[in-house]
C-alpha cells in the first residue's frame, strides 16, 4: 500500500465532508461549506490518498511570524477502513513538519475517550496540557488539550 499525500483540493470536499459525517456523527461533523471557508482561510490541509481514492485528511493552522508562531491541529479524519494502518500517522507527521518550518509549538484538542488518537499524539511528543469540559457538541464529550513544544533545529557549527 502506498500513500500519496498532497494538498487538500476543493475537488476532495465532498469527500471529507462524507468522512466528516462518518467519523464524527454523535457530533457537530465539518460541512462542506465550512471545509471550503478553512482551504479559504490559507490553512494547510492535507489528503492521503490511495489509488486514487481520498482515505484521509488532516489540517493545520499556523499564526504569527517564524519568531513567535502557534500552530493548532484543526483535524484529522482517516477512513474506518483504512485506521491502523499508518494513514494517521503520516498525516500527523507532515503537520508537524508544517509546524516545525515555522519552529512553533503545535496545540491540539482530542476526545478523552479516543485512546488510539492520544496514543499516537503521545508517540509524538504531546503532552495532556488540560482538559475541556463537554467540548464536543451536541455529544458533550470532553476533551483534552495537548501540546508539543516547539522543534528547532540546531544550527551547523
Amino acid at each position: 500500500m502506498t500513500v500519496r499525500l498532497a494538498p487538500l483540493e476543493y475537488d476532495d470536499l465532498p469527500r471529507v465532508a462524507e468522512l466528516e459525517r462518518q467519523l464524527f456523527d454523535g457530533d457537530d461533523p465539518w460541512s462542506e461549506s465550512t471545509l471550503r471557508a478553512e482551504l479559504d482561510h490559507g490553512n494547510y490541509y492535507l489528503g492521503a490518498h490511495v489509488d486514487g481514492t481520498l482515505v484521509g485528511y488532516a489540517g493545520i493552522a499556523v499564526v504569527g511570524s517564524r519568531q513567535d508562531a502557534e500552530a493548532s491541529v484543526h483535524t484529522i479524519g482517516v477512513d474506518p477502513a483504512w485506521q491502523g494502518k499508518g494513514v494517521g500517522r503520516a498525516l500527523l507527521v507532515a503537520l508537524l513538519a508544517m509546524a516545525d518550518e515555522f519552529r512553533a509549538p503545535v496545540y491540539l484538542e482530542v476526545r478523552t475517550d479516543n485512546a488510539a488518537a492520544i496514543a499516537l499524539y503521545r508517540a509524538h511528543g504531546f503532552t495532556t496540557i488540560g482538559l475541556r469540559r463537554r467540548y464536543y457538541q451536541p455529544s458533550g464529550a470532553d476533551a483534552f488539550t495537548m501540546a508539543r513544544p516547539a522543534r528547532v533545529a540546531e544550527e551547523a557549527p
